[in-house]
Parts: C-alpha cells; sequence; structure tokens
C-alpha cells in the first residue's frame, strides 16, 4: 500500500461520507444488538441487512460503488459482534450477585482489550484464511451477493424501514404503553413456560434461521422440556425442580460440545498448517510495511496491559490470554468459514477455564477473561467475513480492516454504555433464565463458574454436542433449544414456519426474489423491535434520574 494509486484506491472506498454513515449506523446496530444478544438468547449477523442499508443510503448521497458500501457497512456492522461478546458473558456476573464488583470502566477495559486482540489477529490471519483458503464464509459470500445483485431502491426502502417502524410501534405499545401481554396462549404446565412470545423479533430470527437449524432448536425444546421435565418428572425419575437443572445442565453441555466438535474436526487436524500460515504472514515484512507490524505490535502491548493492569490480572495471566486469544481467534476464522456460526461465548470458556487451572483468580476476574476473548473471536467472526466479501468484489483489504478498527473502538463504547443503561434501568434480577433479558450464553459462563447443578446431565451433553457436531448436525442449536425457556423456542419454530409458508405462496405465485425480499422485512422487524427497546430503557433511566 505504498503507492500513491493503492493509497488513494483504498481511501476512495474508505470515503467520509461512508465512514459518517457507518458510524451512525455503528452506534444502533450495536446497541441494538447488545438487546437482541440479552433478550434473544442469540445475536444473527447483521451483515445482509447491513448491506442493504449501506447501499441505499449511500445512494440517497448519489454515492454507487459496492467497494464503498462494502466498508461502509463493515463500518456499521463491527460493533456488533464486540455487543455479542460482552452480552453473552459479563451478565453472568450480575446473575451471581457480584455486581457490586464490576464498573462501567471494567467492562470497558474488557471491551477494547477484545477488540485489540481481535483486530491484530485477523490482520495476520486474513492471507491464509481468505486468500490462501478454500472456506466458504457464507455470510461474507451472502453479502457479496447482495451488494452485487440487490437493487436497492424506493420499494426496498420502504419495505425495510416501515417494518422497523411497525415493530417499534409494537414494542411500544407492549412494553411502554402495556396495551399488550409479553406472553399469550399460556398453559400450565409444569416446570414448563409454554407459551407464545409475543415478541416481532422473535419470530424475526426464526424466519431468518429458518430450516433445519431452527427444526433442531425446536426440537431440543421438546426433548428438554417434555422429555426430561414433563416425561422423567411424571415416571417419578425426579421432581421438578431437579429436571430443570438437568435440563439446564445438558444444554450447556450441548452447546460447549459444539464448541468442542469444532476444536476437535476442524482446528486440531489442521493445526499445523494454520500455524505455520499465520507465522508466514507475521514475518514476511514484503506484504506488510514495518509501520503496519509496528502498530499491531503496539496493538498487542495494549491488550496485554490492559489485561495485566486494568482488570489486575497480572503478567502471565495476560500473557497467557494473549496467547490463547490468537489460538481461539484462529478457531473462530474457521468455524465462520466453514459453517457462518461463531460461538464466541465457548471460546471465551476455554480460556477461562484455563486460566483457572493455573491462576488464583476470582470469579470476577474469570468472567473478564472469557469477556475479552468472546470479543476477540466474535469480531474475528465478522471481520474474516467481510475480508471473503472484500475479496469476492475487489474491495482494499486495509480500508475493510481500517473500517472495521473505526466500527469496533465505537462499537466498545456503545455496547458499555447500553450494558450499564439496561442494568441501570431493570436492575441485575432482570438477567437469567425466565427473566426478562435470558441471556442464555451469559447464564452458561455464570454457571461453569459457580458450579453446574448435574455434572452426569453436562458430561452427556458434552459428549453428545460434540458427536453431533462430529455428524454434521447443529449441534449449538439443539442445546440452544434445551436450554431456552420453551416459549422463545416455538416463537421462534412459528417464524421458520412463518418462513416456509411465505416462499411456498411466492413460488405457487411465481414471484421474483421472495427470499430477498424476506430477509428485507424480517430483518427491519428486528431492527425495529431492538432499537426501539433500547429507547425505553434510555427513558427509564432518564425518568429515574429526574424523579
Amino acid at each position: 500500500m505504498s503507492e500513491k494509486g493503492s493509497r488513494a484506491s483504498w481511501r476512495g472506498q474508505l470515503s467520509p461520507v461512508g465512514i459518517a454513515i457507518g458510524c451512525v449506523g455503528c452506534v444502533i446496530i450495536t446497541a441494538s444488538s447488545v438487546y437482541t444478544a440479552l433478550k434473544m438468547g442469540a445475536l444473527p449477523w447483521p451483515t445482509i441487512f447491513t448491506s442493504i442499508v449501506a447501499l441505499f443510503l449511500l445512494r440517497a448521497f448519489g454515492h454507487r460503488s459496492l467497494n464503498e458500501a462494502n466498508v461502509t457497512q463493515i463500518v456499521m456492522s463491527a460493533g456488533s459482534m464486540v455487543a455479542g461478546g460482552l452480552a453473552f458473558t459479563i451478565p453472568g456476573i450480575w446473575m451471581l450477585g457480584l455486581a457490586d464488583e464490576v464498573s462501567w470502566v471494567e467492562m470497558l477495559v474488557v471491551a477494547l482489550a477484545g477488540t485489540l486482540l481481535g483486530l491484530v489477529c485477523t490482520a495476520a490471519i486474513r492471507r491464509r484464511f481468505v486468500d490462501e483458503s478454500d472456506l466458504e464464509y457464507p455470510i461474507g459470500t451472502a453479502a457479496a451477493e447482495t451488494l452485487m445483485a440487490t437493487k436497492t431502491g424506493g420499494v426496498t426502502g420502504r419495505r425495510l424501514f416501515g417494518s422497523m417502524g411497525l415493530a417499534g410501534l409494537w414494542c411500544v405499545a407492549r412494553d411502554a404503553l402495556g396495551w399488550m401481554p409479553t406472553l399469550v396462549a399460556q398453559l400450565p404446565v409444569p416446570g414448563v413456560s409454554f407459551a407464545i412470545y409475543n415478541s416481532p423479533q422473535m419470530l424475526a430470527v426464526g424466519f431468518l434461521v429458518g430450516g433445519l437449524a431452527v427444526a433442531f432448536w425446536f426440537v431440543g425444546a421438546l426433548v428438554g422440556n417434555f422429555g426430561i421435565i414433563v416425561g422423567g418428572s411424571a415416571a417419578g425419575l425426579w421432581d421438578v425442580t431437579t429436571a430443570q437443572g438437568i435440563v439446564s445442565s445438558l444444554g450447556m453441555g450441548l452447546m460447549m460440545g459444539s464448541g468442542a466438535g469444532v476444536v476437535l474436526k476442524d482446528i486440531l487436524p489442521h493445526a499445523a498448517g494454520l500455524l505455520r500460515g499465520r507465522g508466514e504472514l507475521v514475518g514476511d515484512r514484503s506484504r506488510r510495511s514495518r509501520l503496519d507490524a509496528g502498530v499491531l505490535a503496539l496493538m498487542v502491548a495494549a491488550a496485554a496491559l490492559l489485561v495485566c493492569i486494568g482488570l489486575g490480572l497480572g503478567p502471565v495471566v495476560a500473557v497467557a490470554v494473549v496467547l490463547l486469544a490468537f489460538v481461539t481467534t484462529i478457531m473462530s476464522a474457521q468455524s465462520v468459514g466453514q459453517t457462518g456460526i461463531d460461538p464466541m461465548e465457548i471460546f471465551g470458556l476455554i480460556v477461562l477455564l484455563a486460566v483457572a487451572a493455573f491462576s488464583d483468580a476470582s470469579q470476577v476476574q474469570l468472567f473478564y477473561v472469557a469477556g475479552v476473548v468472546a470479543v476477540a473471536c466474535g469480531l474475528a467472526g465478522d471481520v474474516m467475513s467481510d475480508f471473503k466479501t472484500g475479496a469476492i468484489i475487489g474491495t482494499s483489504p486495509r480500508a475493510m480492516w481500517v473500517g472495521q478498527a473505526i466500527g469496533a473502538l465505537l462499537g466498545t463504547v456503545v455496547a458499555v454504555a447500553v450494558l450499564v443503561t439496561l442494568f441501570s434501568a431493570y436492575g441485575p434480577g432482570a438477567f437469567g433464565s425466565g427473566q426478562m433479558f435470558v441471556s442464555a450464553q451469559a447464564s452458561v459462563v455464570a454457571t461453569m463458574v459457580s458450579g453446574i447443578p448435574s455434572v452426569p446431565g453436562f458430561v452427556i451433553g458434552l459428549l453428545g454436542g460434540i458427536a453431533l457436531y462430529w455428524a454434521g448436525l447443529p449441534a449449538m442449536m439443539f442445546g440452544l433449544g434445551v436450554y431456552l425457556p420453551f416459549y422463545m423456542s416455538l416463537t421462534a419454530a412459528l417464524g421458520a414456519g412463518v418462513k416456509w409458508a411465505y416462499e411456498h405462496i411466492c413460488k405457487k405465485r411465481g414471484v421474483a426474489n421472495p427470499e430477498e425480499k424476506g430477509v428485507v422485512v424480517a430483518s427491519g422487524v428486528l431492527g425495529g423491535e431492538s432499537i426501539v427497546g433500547v429507547l425505553i430503557a434510555l427513558s427509564s433511566v432518564a425518568g429515574g434520574l429526574t424523579g
């Protein structure tokens, strides 16, 4: 990137208008991602949504470059995975009653350290995992196809923002005005939260995920709730409370087993080649200027200092976290490249358990370790998918990386601010299974730190998760179904059913691009409710301050 033409090329793709649009979008997407991750126990990739929005808004300003749109959507979406890394770990501290031991400053340190490590690791492995590999990166490939094929015009814009507005109004009517209940069609099933979740957002999640993944999600819910809790209790094998402990342990084991399956099947067999590829990239000065290498080294040093001093973990743990972050981001890149799934909290748990084995870190500090690694791995998955998009349509890697850095650093501030706002508005009791914010992944981390309710259930789940992943089945979704409250799984299944019916009707009527139109509307619904949910929380905090 030393030639004037190259500088002009990448700087043209990272335009001031694109940066401005991207930063505004980043604030909105990051805030809504925190809310979605906490509320739904899942975080759908926002890349397709941000690609459409970037195209629409840039064209409103007379900019029509696909590469500029790609970089703009990268700035928009980067903070979402930082949000996921925090939301999937930090609320576990509140669930254990340790809220007084964590401050917003420490949360910001966790997010910043993870962001720096994620950016450095992806700069080091990009060539090996994108240019020199045959990994598909389904999310990145889909984003490239969207940018190349979508002709965003007035109709698409109306669909997108119209669905956002309707979902937002629904959220206001339900949560702010109290005109509708949160749960409908409830049935009194002992130990099972049987109901339909009155959430357009949850329906949209089911619509967007769809197919086999939601089928396994729902089967997991049936096995856990009606097989173990209802069936086992009726047969006299255990009481309802014991059954609930078995189900939560089994679900956690399945999700961790899925992550372990990624390591055993997709990472370890190729470990030597991955490490060789990384070493070549780091050491080859012809591919990266001395200035670039110096900046990356400073970022690593800054991350290590933040972990060591900012989080009080000491130099040995700091070095271990940095080194293991490199290993786990490689795992994340491999997982996202093959499946489009990034079990970031599982990678955080792996490092948490490693640190717990050789150090005397406190419970809160172990959460910090998991948070740093989850943020790094979440960001790595997002960055590598975006690099794949750029490789397909010809976007400058430097422009993409700089865009990621801008969005991720802005996202660290926004994600922490939203977490603090939600905590201030609703208190620590609002987080956990069956609460307002189910926070499934953070519950898993909290349970691993504090103790597993049923060790046999966890071990069975762990082995079952590995076996399911090895067989090519969506073990993570099955485990999520076992773990989450039944009303969430049922609503997601209804959303998948809506998708099937919609596509079936469109096919009979010969409607062109039904999937693309459905994704636009579902993405708008998803964004609308989550954004308004954050605004309601902000108004609640403001009312408390002025009241």
